[in-house]
């Protein structure tokens, strides 16, 4: 079959045990010493607990583990005196779960065999109950929404055949779904609770904005005007307490690197014209990464600084501060609000602890304490805290990234670079299972946020679109030479890692800088942008327009930036990882261009992990994968 934008074959699919160059011989882990084997598998396969969804009542919660080797629907007594209690079907990978409102629900979403196209799942608390409600259709995909009242869950889904997704309302007594909003891709914030209006997000990737759906009439408006401080790019949207206003998450203008997300009140239009909206919350040094907004007149806000987590309670008629609370790990991805806003799970992690459960007061009283259903972190005496290292392109801008360096190690180090997916992901001093293996291996590793990472202001954001993504290339050779010329990485003893985006970009600097990087080790990464969109989910080609360019009207600069119209210039050792079930970065992207090179002689090789879609989960695989990634750069470094 030929892709209709490249007009060559595209590579077929194969199943692991067809393709030619998959890793041969002894398994990984028989190659390194034992001591160094046990220590990546513990890494590696450390279990995790996120997603918290706190009941009504504050009593029990509902999570996600890993702790069984896959992710799982979990619900515990918060103060422990029960045993967790697994809810989800055995084969089923959780994604996230919501509680309803009136507890007697558990909404969830599961990715049918890795796949990205999600399902909606429903079961009571008490086990009973349990089915699956949208996205039967396997080409379809459900995105998570929220409770509308006792039996409503309102999500958003996307039938497969197209670009679109509607705000769909499911009942879950009769499975009956009702379409509240259509009309481009609808990404739901918030319902009403009379459920005659729908906040939803709209728009491609770095551009989208919150619109406000009449049920009844269909119509859309934008909530917050385009040219007011905040249209240009808005996240997040929810009605205030009064019913009379609607706060958004929107980026506000500032010079570059001030830029930042913050929270924007707008006052509902009776004319139905966008709002110009009154700033509530913004800091030039930190993003704004979520809020809620309580009864008693304040809001808690989560800021990210420096790639760290603040917590807060302002005043929400004038934004003031009024304390911060205290955290026991630097970042916190998700957390969950009792229903009498007094006290809360967060979701915490640290470069020293997987993600876990913490019971958070929010009032100043006592300290926060991890919840008896979080797992028992491992004695992983190999783990070491990275540092903040800061420095600059060429040009000016200002980059950074978080240095982690093996106990004892002074001076030049093999090194290996890894950069993140998104392009928008950032690194944080979180748990990196990829970086601390490779670190108990005796590498020093460095996770740089080039140009086009979140968390540093919009204008850092969007340096990386369309043509402009050669400076976010170019980022990757200052970073190379600042680590050798401070002394901290060894010239020809550097490897480059990437997963997703960030393997994209690993394909890119192997191929562009051929003396630079002595292996690199892509993952789930594209190899070609032209196949990518034609082989993608649709809806995330209609996203990725603004990032890259258009499949068609930009053909030529997609070739231009595509690592696979480069790779006879590739010279070091390469390794692709991918997951069989990847439809978000299709497993044909990882084929095709380790194909490639095995016809062109080089050395390659290739992991296909079966079972598993763009991000791996499994704990076995977990393990392999890692195994397999400090195998590769020890061998080759």
């Amino acid at each position: 079959m030929a892709s209709p934008l490249t007009d060559r074959p595209l590579a077929p699919y194969a199943p692991a045990a067809d393709v030619a160059g998959l890793l041969t011989g002894p398994s990984p882990a028989q190659l390194l010493p034992d001591s160094v084997a046990l220590a990546v598998a513990q890494i590696a396969g450390a279990a995790g607990t996120w997603c918290p969804a706190l009941s009504p009542d504050g009593d029990r919660v509902a999570y996600v583990t890993d702790r069984s080797g896959s992710p799982r629907l979990e619900v515990a007594a918060v103060d422990g005196r029960t045993p967790p209690a697994v809810l989800s079907g055995p084969d089923e990978e959780v994604v996230s779960v919501a509680w309803s409102p009136d507890g007697g629900w558990l909404a969830y979403l599961v990715s049918p065999g890795g796949s990205i196209c999600a399902e909606l799942h429903v079961v009571r608390p008490d086990g009973s109950g349990r089915r699956l409600l949208a996205g039967q259709d396997p080409r379809a995909t459900v995105f998570a929404g929220a409770w509308t009242g006792p039996g409503h869950y309102a999500c958003s889904i996307a039938p497969g055949d197209g670009p679109d997704a509607d705000v769909v309302l499911v009942d879950v007594l009769t499975g009956e779904q009702r379409t509240l909003a259509s009309g481009g891709f609808l990404s739901v914030t918030w319902v009403s609770a009379d459920e005659r209006f729908v906040l939803a997000r709209r728009g491609p990737r770095a551009y989208r904005h919150i619109v406000l759906c009449d049920v009844a009439t269909g119509l859309q408006r934008r909530v917050l005007a385009l040219d007011a401080p905040g249209g240009i790019a808005s996240e997040d949207g929810r009605f205030g307490p009064d019913g009379a206003s609607i706060y958004l998450r929107a980026s506000l203008p500032g010079e570059p690197g001030t830029d930042r997300s913050g929270l924007v009140a707008v006052a509902l239009s009776p004319d139905g014209e966008p709002g110009r909206g009154r700033t509530v919350l913004y800091r030039p040094d930190a993003d704004l990464d979520g809020y809620a907004l309580r009864t008693d007149g304040t809001v808690l806000a989560v800021w990210t600084a420096e790639e760290e987590t603040e917590f807060c309670v302002h005043a929400l008629s004038d934004g003031a501060l009024i304390r911060t609370i205290a955290l026991p790990e630097p970042v916190m991805p998700g957390w969950s609000l009792a229903g009498d806003g007094a006290t809360m799970v967060a979701e915490l992690t640290g470069p020293q602890a997987p993600r876990g459960l913490w019971l958070i007061p929010l009032e100043g009283q006592g300290a926060p304490t991890p919840l008896p259903s979080t797992p028992v972190r491992p004695d992983l005496r190999a783990l070491v805290p990275p540092v903040r290292y800061e420095y600059s392109a060429p040009d000016g801008m200002p980059l950074s990234g978080w240095l982690y360096v093996p106990a004892g190690v002074h001076g030049p180090n093999r090194t290996v670079i890894t950069f993140h997916g998104g392009p928008e992901g950032q690194e944080r001093p979180d748990y990196s299972p990829l970086a601390q293996t490779l670190v108990a291996a005796g590498f020093t590793v460095f996770a740089p946020n080039v140009r086009g990472s979140g968390g540093f202001g919009r204008a850092f954001l969007t340096a990386d679109d369309g043509e402009a993504r050669e400076a976010s290339f170019d980022d990757v050779r200052t970073t190379v030479e600042e680590l050798v010329a401070a002394g901290i990485a060894q010239r020809g003893r550097v490897g480059a890692h990437g997963w997703s985006y960030g393997g994209y970009l690993t394909l890119v600097a192997l191929t562009r800088w051929p003396d630079l990087f002595a292996a690199g080790v892509t993952g789930a990464g594209m190899s070609d942008l032209r196949t990518f969109f034609a082989g993608t989910e649709p809806w995330m080609a209609a996203a990725s327009v603004t990032e890259y360019g258009h499949p068609v009207a930009d053909r030529d600069l997609l070739a231009a930036l595509s690592p696979m119209t480069a790779l006879e210039r590739l010279t070091a050792p390469v390794l692709f990882a991918h997951g069989d079930r990847d439809t978000n970065v299709p497993v044909a992207e990882s084929v095709q261009a380790h194909q490639a090179l095995q016809a062109l002689g080089a050395s390659s090789d290739l992991l296909l992990l079966p079972g598993e879609g763009h991000t791996i989960v499994g704990h076995d695989h977990l393990v392999e994968l890692s195994t397999s990634v400090v195998t590769w750069f020890d061998r080759w470094l």
